[in-house]
């Protein structure tokens, strides 16, 4: 794949009913992130980040290494429940947070497929047919892969080495691509083989060098 073709990046957005989230989102919230997100907003890449410390933190620093944005765009969208599309420097306070999440992710629920395909349908035509588009979220159930695939048909891809693994595995894997800089290997979801077997455990992150002492 050439790196000058143009590549944007779909993320699933992070799961708000965890205990990480709790941390923000509990009504006795208090650390620095949950103020403001109560005030001022916070970006969603940054809020969904420290909800999902390693999945989605490895896919948006993934995608952040590895986007090539089209001419006129960003290179890098999450998606929502009731949002859209929305680029992870999208400030959001509470009420907006809450806006955008209060709609379960499935492909029959009208409220998360209209603003869903509404900006998917955007996208293309900005994007252009010659911008590869790449899932890094589920692609073994139908939720995110149906109306993607709707829209742009041959062009979504997602990552080979995702099927046969879980999500922990799934953000492991990002972080040492990041850190390696090695780009994973993109294949068609159209007509894939989206399950796969069991991937077996990732290799342990080679321990950080001590920092020498200082007089």
């Amino acid at each position: 794949m050439s790196a000058l073709r143009p590549r944007i990046f779909l993320l699933s957005p992070a799961n708000i009913a965890g205990i990480r989230a709790s941390y923000v989102l509990g009504p006795n919230a208090d650390s620095e992130l949950a103020r403001r997100l109560r005030h001022e907003g916070v970006p969603l890449g940054e809020l969904f980040s420290f909800v999902s410390s390693l999945y989605f933190r490895g896919k948006l620093a993934y995608a952040r290494a590895f986007a090539v944005p089209p001419a006129e765009g960003t290179g890098i969208f999450v998606i929502t429940g009731t949002g859209g599309l929305l680029a992870p420097e999208t400030i959001v306070t509470l009420d907006r947070l809450r806006e955008i999440t209060a709609g379960d992710i499935h492909a029959q629920n009208r409220e998360y497929l209209g603003p869903l395909q509404r900006d998917c349908h955007h996208l293309s035509k900005l994007a252009g047919p010659s911008c590869d588009v790449v899932l890094l979220g589920s692609i073994a159930t139908p939720k995110y892969v149906e109306p993607l695939l709707e829209v742009f048909g041959e062009r979504l891809l997602f990552p080979e080495q995702f099927a046969g693994r879980g999500d922990m595995s799934r953000g492991g894997l990002l972080l040492r691509c990041v850190a390696a800089g090695e780009e994973l290997i993109y294949v068609p979801v159209l007509n894939a083989n989206r399950h796969g077997p069991r991937r077996p455990k990732l290799a342990p992150l080679a321990p950080r060098p001590a920092k020498p002492l200082t007089q």
